[in-house]
């Protein structure tokens, strides 16, 4: 992931905030992790009201989600704890906005949208642990307009909120149902390609050497 993206660069001014106030980065990261929760808590209602708030909330984990590693560099607070509790804060997060989601529109649309909920948290849960844990793949940003805006794939999840707000709860829950499983899939199979591919250059070097 960049450390550079738009969204960096927006809550700069807050980490600078968060310097003069000897704030932690773990601390920052609990924020962002009880936001998180939050805004699931508050899709979970299923009433316009509570979906609203969800997406305002959820907005401002994500922002925490930036400061707490901004932060750490600019203080050079850098750990490998840190590291591991920003991504299960992102990855519990993440997850429990899904199912939360689903919860919402359940109550108030279709109670079938449940079970998409709990597919697309499934979905993201897999892909944190294959992109993290096992590293099968790396993601990284892409740079736009000639190198002036740097966004990472993370970034997209500002969508969330914009399609809450504009009525579109039960499609985004549908949409991720299918995308983050899929998407899943296809890093599993890449990365089980390119394990099959490493230990083949390797049987074929190791038989180079024994002629």
């Amino acid at each position: 992931m960049s450390h550079n993206t738009a969204l960096h660069r927006l809550v700069r001014p807050v980490v600078r905030m968060a310097v003069r106030a000897r704030l932690t980065p773990n601390q920052v990261t609990t924020m962002r992790l009880a936001t998180g929760l939050g805004a699931a808590v508050a899709f979970a209602q299923g009433t316009d009201g509570a979906l609203a708030l969800g997406g305002v909330i959820f907005v401002l984990s994500m922002m925490f989600d930036r400061v707490d590693g901004e932060l750490a560099r600019v203080t050079n607070q850098m750990s490998r704890v840190g590291h591991w509790y920003d991504l299960a804060s992102d990855c519990i997060s993440t997850v429990a906005t899904f199912i939360g989601l689903g919860i919402g529109v359940s109550l108030t649309e279709d109670s079938s949208v449940l079970w998409f909920g709990a597919l697309a948290g499934l979905g993201i849960g897999a892909l944190f642990f294959e992109l993290n844990v096992l590293k099968v793949a790396s993601v990284s940003g892409h740079a736009l307009f000639g190198g002036r805006l740097v966004v990472d794939p993370d970034d997209a999840m500002i969508l969330v909120p914009v399609l809450v707000w504009c009525d579109l709860a039960e499609l985004t829950v549908i949409i991720a149902a299918v995308i983050a499983p899929l998407t899943a899939v296809v890093v599993a199979a890449l990365g089980i390609r390119r394990r099959r591919s490493e230990f083949l250059r390797a049987e074929s070097g190791g038989g180079d050497l024994g002629r």
